[in-house]
Order: structure tokens, then sequence, then C-alpha cells
């Protein structure tokens, strides 16, 4: 009896388990014009990331801008002179970086 209850208990307790949901982040950074860039950010289960950190930071690591997205999950801004990058960060694991040259000119 011992047996045939451990041999039930995986199947049941994987049945239970069901898939694990993973929601990976995402963020886009395109020109809206010569001077500003929008980024969108969100998660690739569909869901928007109001609130979420989003920063540009120049390559001598000063912060350009700091803030974080709108309601609607995005953030416009002044594109800034010289080199930098976009950085989402939603927590440990869930960071996203946008080097400017992937951002391109209007």
């Amino acid at each position: 009896m011992k047996h045939l209850t451990r041999r039930l208990a995986l199947p049941i307790l994987l049945l239970c388990a069901g898939p694990a949901l993973a929601h990976n982040p995402m963020c886009e950074c395109a020109p809206v014009d010569a001077e500003q860039i929008k980024c969108t950010g969100g998660f690739s289960d569909g869901s928007g990331a109001p609130g979420v950190t989003l920063d540009v930071i120049g390559y001598d690591e000063q912060v350009l801008v700091g803030s974080k997205l709108g309601d609607d999950s995005t953030l416009t801004f002044k594109r800034p002179d010289g080199e930098f990058y976009v950085l989402f960060d939603a927590g440990p694991g869930h960071v996203v970086e946008i080097d400017h040259a992937d951002i391109g000119e209007p």
C-alpha cells in the first residue's frame, strides 16, 4: 500500500502544479522626432509596467533622466547629447538595457 501511495503522489502533484507562467520584461524605445524619444515597457504576458523605474544613463554612469513609467507604461524624454543607454528596471531578474545606437534616428 505504501508503494502505491508514492506512485500516485508524484503524478497528482505534477498535475496540480500546472505550468509556470513566466513574464519577462520588455522595453522598446523609438524616436518621436529629432529631439524626443518614447519608451514603452511591459511584460511578455501582455501586462503593462506603470510605475516601473526607467532611467537614462550616460556612459559615464551619470543618471541623465531618472523617472518612472506613466500610467500608460510609457515615458517620453528629450534625447540626451552624447552616448547613453536606457535602463528599464522592474526588479531583480527583470532588467532591460537599450543602447542609444539601437534606438535610431527619426
